[in-house]
């Protein structure tokens, strides 16, 4: 299972919210090129960076953080965050993003999201299933989760991978920040449902034990945020998992 770090961008510093909420920020680093080197010197070869200040613009913002990081280090990005128009996406791949992912757009404009995966493919291209949990399951969030749609979170999954997706990152928003564990059950339901899919988990996780666990239900990869800002885990544990895989 890869193991991904994110970095959220606001205003071109690192930040992390909780559940979505822009009035809970918190500033962990003014030079996020700082924290992307800090996690390739301990063997990560992945990273996750939002621009949530384009999620709230609705368009690219934070290019030129991405483009800072990409051209100083191998990470390997996957870029998201206001990606709304064929210009933003283009101006991501220009700025070194490797993957890009597309929440909002994937709902309120299916049209140009399934234009982007038959243009870029499916290894270029993440579905972002962000989600508030109900009875159902879940609905999925659009516009940096200030919005709730009213799509079924594994209908809304199951639709894309018959379009061809195969990377889906899935944040319980209501575990988002809380270092209170990841949506295990969701996530295996998810994979027991929607066949094949490289399922990325991403929302609450507050313990390195939560890592393997995630591997065993299947996750292709997992995203960890606040508790590596917070130290509730090390990058050294990460780096000892990634050795031993």
């Amino acid at each position: 299972m890869r193991i991904i770090p994110a970095i959220d961008i606001i205003e071109g510093k690192c930040v992390r919210l909780t559940k979505g909420d822009y009035n809970t920020k918190k500033i962990y680093n003014e030079n996020p090129l700082e924290v992307a080197a800090a996690f390739e010197a301990a063997g990560i070869e992945y990273l996750h960076v939002v621009d949530l200040d384009g999620a709230k613009a609705s368009q690219i913002i934070n290019y030129k953080v991405l483009e800072q990081i990409a051209s100083k280090t191998n990470l390997k990005i996957d870029f998201g965050g206001g990606l709304k128009s064929d210009k933003d996406l283009e101006i991501a791949f220009n700025s070194g993003a490797n993957q890009i992912t597309g929440g909002s757009i994937a709902v309120k404009n299916p049209q140009i999201f399934e234009s982007w995966i038959a243009k870029y493919g499916s290894e270029k291209i993440i579905l972002g299933a962000d989600f508030y949990p109900d009875a159902t399951g879940g609905k999925i969030a659009t516009n940096g989760w200030q919005e709730e749609s009213s799509l079924e979170l594994i209908p809304f999954i199951a639709n894309y991978q018959q379009k061809r997706i195969q990377y889906v990152i899935c944040t319980d928003i209501s575990k988002d920040g809380m270092l209170q564990g990841p949506s295990f059950d969701i996530y295996k339901e998810i994979l027991s449902e929607v066949k094949p899919l490289k399922l990325i988990a991403s929302g609450g996780i507050s313990t390195f034990d939560e890592i393997p666990k995630l591997a065993e239900n299947g996750c292709e990869g997992v995203i960890i945020g606040k508790a590596i800002y917070e130290n509730k885990i090390s990058l050294k544990q990460l780096e000892n998992f990634i050795i031993k895989k």
